[in-house]
């Protein structure tokens, strides 16, 4: 397919009535104590015909479950979603989902699969498999209408996807993360290939709504990135990009702004770059093994870097996506190790001692910033040393962190401190018996 660049659509240049309008947004979950855990708050969006806008933030960060709530697959909390004039009460006719997954049934042919979605309307069989075919053919499967899932590669899977979406004719195309699941280059083909239909209006879709966590591939395919925060999920910033399609990763502006938005995302503490100041028991941590944390620390300390690296050239050379680094740098930023601050991370002293020392010295290292700046694992110590035996049950803490917590995120908080209170040898935990102590086992011991 040959690309062209796209004409300014006169909707979005005007700012033209909306298709789709959220308003106020709020969307909780209940707790183990009770108390609702807020995962979206407050959050506006209009999205105008003619326009692809990107919803970016981290994992958890509530971009999913704002796009089911416009999906009319949830509801909200409070506030409303206006679509064609008319608060939305449940699915609607006219707006579409592809989703990360495949979500294909494996039994049927693509054909099968693609009709699928109009069955549901009741749409005639000779006018649902006249659609299909189109769709099919429009989306690049032409010649796989009667293979099965299992005969295609990831990447055809997916196109299914979007032929089961568009064969609905839809006005509004919602995509949850629908790259990810692909490695790079399928990913990248994918990408411009579904820009290519869209500025060469071969699609019925009138805008798209995206949810990524990667930051290339907002500013390649957006025309306004809506900034995302976590827990809550809020809209901290909007974003738009000025380039017309075909957009040139390359190009200086580009990469300029990719710069620009990483500074964003890393200009204000989040959850997990706070301070140990405002750190509490009931904090969520990731789950992130110490393997990953000393080598950020040794990539950062080597000749290549000094001590200093711009966090997308170190994500490039890394081959890491923004949403895989973020927690990273921010646990060794946490912990003390690094500071981070307008799209670079910098290691602090501490940081480059750890670097340079042996296996033990890093040790009692990571054992006194567990202590000092981590206040659950601050807090799991002090219980094991006033108990007589040594020991506390892992239920003890995991429903102090529900307090705080949703039952994931307090499990992967535990997952993350026990870790890190074992590498450190802090504390160790009994799996079978599922509780902490203080006793270490032997020299040799598994």
């Amino acid at each position: 397919m040959s690309s062209t660049a796209a004409t300014p659509n006169p909707d979005i240049a005007t700012g033209g009535a909306p298709v789709l309008d959220v308003r106020g947004v709020r969307r909780t979950f209940d707790r183990a104590s009770g108390e609702p855990l807020v995962v979206l708050e407050a959050v506006d969006l209009q999205l105008r015909r003619g326009e692809i806008v990107g919803l970016l933030g981290r994992s958890g960060s509530g971009k999913s479950t704002l796009l089911r709530i416009v999906a009319g697959l949830i509801k909200a909390s409070n506030g409303e979603v206006i679509y064609r004039g008319q608060k939305l009460r449940g699915p609607a006719e006219g707006i579409a989902m592809v989703f990360q997954s495949f979500a294909l049934f494996p039994w049927l042919t693509v054909l099968q699969n693609v009709e699928a979605g109009l069955e549901a309307q009741g749409v005639e069989a000779a006018e649902m498999r006249e659609r299909a075919l189109q769709a099919i053919d429009i989306i690049g499967l032409d010649g796989f209408a009667n293979a099965y899932p299992r005969e295609l590669s990831g990447g055809m899977r997916q196109r299914v996807g979007f032929a089961r979406a568009l064969v609905t004719d839809p006005q509004i195309l919602l995509m949850d993360e629908p790259f990810s699941a692909l490695d790079v280059l399928t990913a990248e083909t994918l990408r411009t290939d579904f820009l290519d239909l869209w500025t060469e209006n071969k699609l019925p879709i009138q805008s798209v709504l995206l949810v990524t966590h990667n930051i290339e591939e907002a500013v390649f395919m957006c025309d306004r990135i809506l900034v995302f925060s976590s827990n809550p999920g809020r809209v901290v910033a909007e974003i738009k990009v000025p380039f017309q399609h075909p957009r040139n990763r390359l190009d200086p502006r580009f990469r300029q702004l990719v710069d620009e938005i990483y500074a964003r995302m890393t200009t204000k503490p989040s959850q997990f770059g706070k301070s140990a100041a405002v750190l509490s028991i009931g904090e969520r941590l990731p789950d992130i093994s110490t393997n990953l944390l000393a080598g950020l620390l040794e990539t950062l300390a080597s000749p290549t870097f000094k001590g200093r690296a711009d966090l997308p050239l170190l994500a490039d050379e890394l081959s890491l996506e923004a949403d895989e680094l973020f927690p990273i740098a921010e646990s060794l930023q946490m912990l003390g190790y690094a500071e981070i601050a307008s799209g670079d991370i910098q290691l602090t002293t501490i940081g480059h001692e750890f670097a340079d020392a042996d296996t033990q010295a890093r040790k009692r290292s990571f054992a006194r910033q567990m202590v000092t700046r981590i206040p659950l694992a601050a807090h799991i110590k002090s219980v094991l040393d006033e108990r007589p035996g040594h020991r506390a049950p892992l239920v003890r803490f995991l429903s102090e962190l529900e307090d705080y917590l949703s039952d994931s995120a307090a499990e992967e908080t535990l997952r993350a401190v026990t870790k890190w209170g074992r590498y450190a040898e802090l504390f160790t935990y009994d799996d079978a018996a599922e509780s902490f102590s203080l006793e270490m086992p032997e020299a040799g011991d598994s």
